[in-house]
């Protein structure tokens, strides 16, 4: 029998490597599995990166007067998003261990949103380990997404309506 120091440092590995129970986040690609806050978050974070990026570069085309070029990258900034979404359902609709084909479903008004709702797998599924726990960062954006829905509904309602004020209160007020 072979003596032990019960003082010396173990040899087996004590600590758990947490990062062995996670899969790997890819955003730019098909495989793997999101989350629903992480999946959120992206939607939220590459719409508002693309449009601010695209709208600029459009609008400084519109200043050099190239209204071509403006058109031109207004289609690439959205073609860029719709892909972008595409790719990120179709890792999200992998969570709950279904077919990236129920990405189709983006094409459907209102019923996208089953993505915020459904629960993923807990464990291991046929399409990989599960996704990692949330940062703050995403935990961020995905708390913006909802707000730039709102904010986007108000602003469809308020804007006609105030300028319809703003026509009737001319029309009181006169010409002057």
């Amino acid at each position: 029998m072979e003596k032990r120091n019960p003082y010396a440092t173990p040899r087996a590995k004590v600590a758990d490597d947490d990062n062995q129970d996670y899969g790997e986040v890819r955003i730019f690609s098909a495989q793997g599995r999101l989350g629903r806050v992480r999946y959120i978050g992206y939607m939220a974070g590459m719409a508002l990166l693309i449009s601010i990026v695209g709208g600029g570069l459009a609008i400084a085309a519109l200043f050099m007067e190239q209204v071509a070029v403006a058109i031109g990258i207004a289609v690439v900034a959205n073609v860029t998003m719709f892909v972008m979404q595409f790719l990120l359902t179709i890792q999200r609709a992998h969570d709950f261990n279904q077919t990236g084909w129920l990405s189709v479903l983006l094409l459907l008004p209102l019923i996208p949103l089953i993505f915020w709702f459904i629960p993923g797998s807990k464990d291991e599924n046929q399409y990989g380990k599960r996704p990692p726990p949330n940062t703050a960062g995403v935990i961020v954006l995905a708390c913006i997404m909802p707000v730039i829905v709102i904010g986007g509904i108000l602003a469809a309602v308020a804007v006609p309506a105030y300028q319809d004020y703003a026509e009737r209160a001319r029309q009181v007020q006169g010409p002057q």
